[in-house]
């Protein structure tokens, strides 16, 4: 067995006005990746290409270990997928929905799929055109815990869900990973989030490639210098990623906010989330 859930090779897609641009990285068994990125740069072009919606036009795409086209029917059988919209036809009941899945997934649990319409309230009898979207996206992660998926992938899936389900959610792909041999891709604009549950954060940008990092390495060590125009000029741009000019200050991203915190006293070093990190790579200006 492979110990990647997913690797993606020099992924290539050329719209003419956009390209995803030789995409590399790699989703281990046993962890959450969170995927990032401003709105357009790429991200469900990229889980669309993983999920073979689109085509590549070039690269590879190993889903444990396979080829995601050549052996796509087996592995969309341990695939659970929730998008931020219905996916399901509108007339359908969840329990409707819940005798159709059970025809295409061998190891569809009726019993787990109870369990979670019951977790999220959801009426088992009502039409899906009179659920609220987050009650569909409810639905759709009811779904996909119910066939024993070993690679979840989420696009933008929270993002219709008021903050308790949201948490509840949460601690499910927690939970999910503890099995050794399951892994989460979940792409969000709720950074927050991420920095609950991931293990790693891949960073997309215009179409490509920004970093595919270990969170904590990024929490742990990333920070923020704020300072003055004296202090800014005697940075060693070595240490620095980019930076941000406010009225009366600069502030920088750096990787290593201890080493900054030692070189420049005088300076304010401040942890940065993956929210800042982004934005500075997004809107700063690059070292």
């Amino acid at each position: 067995m492979t110990n990647s859930a997913l690797e993606v090779k020099n992924l290539t897609k050329d719209y003419g006005d956009f390209v995803l641009d030789k995409l590399n990285f790699t989703l281990p068994r046993g962890v959450i990746m969170g995927l990032i990125g401003e709105n357009g740069a790429g991200k469900s072009t990229t889980i669309n290409c993983i999920l073979n919606e689109i085509q590549k036009d070039d690269g590879e795409i190993l889903i444990f270990g396979k080829d995601h086209i050549s052996n796509e029917i087996e592995i969309k059988s341990k695939l659970g997928v929730v998008f931020d919209e219905n996916h399901f036809p509108d007339i359908f009941t969840p329990m409707e929905i819940g005798k159709y899945m059970a025809g295409i997934y061998s190891g569809w649990e009726w019993a787990t799929y109870r369990q979670f319409l019951e977790k999220f309230e959801l009426p088992k009898d009502k039409k899906i055109k009179d659920f609220s979207k987050g009650m569909k996206v409810k639905l759709a992660f009811a779904v996909a815990l119910s066939h024993k998926a070993e690679l979840l992938i989420l696009d933008e899936a929270t993002s219709g869900l008021d903050p308790i389900i949201r948490d509840d959610v949460l601690d499910m792909l927690i939970d999910f990973v503890q099995d050794e041999n399951h892994s989460v891709l979940v792409s969000s604009h709720i950074t927050s989030d991420l920095e609950k549950v991931a293990d790693y954060i891949t960073f997309i940008h215009k179409g490509k490639l920004v970093f595919s990092h270990d969170k904590d390495d990024l929490v742990d060590n990333y920070g923020i210098v704020s300072c003055g125009s004296v202090i800014f000029d005697t940075l060693d741009k070595t240490d620095t990623i980019a930076y941000r000019k406010e009225d009366y200050q600069y502030k920088v991203l750096v990787r290593n906010r201890n080493k900054a915190a030692k070189n420049y006293p005088k300076a304010i070093v401040s942890p940065a989330t993956i929210e800042e990190i982004m934005l500075f790579y997004v809107k700063g200006e690059l070292q």
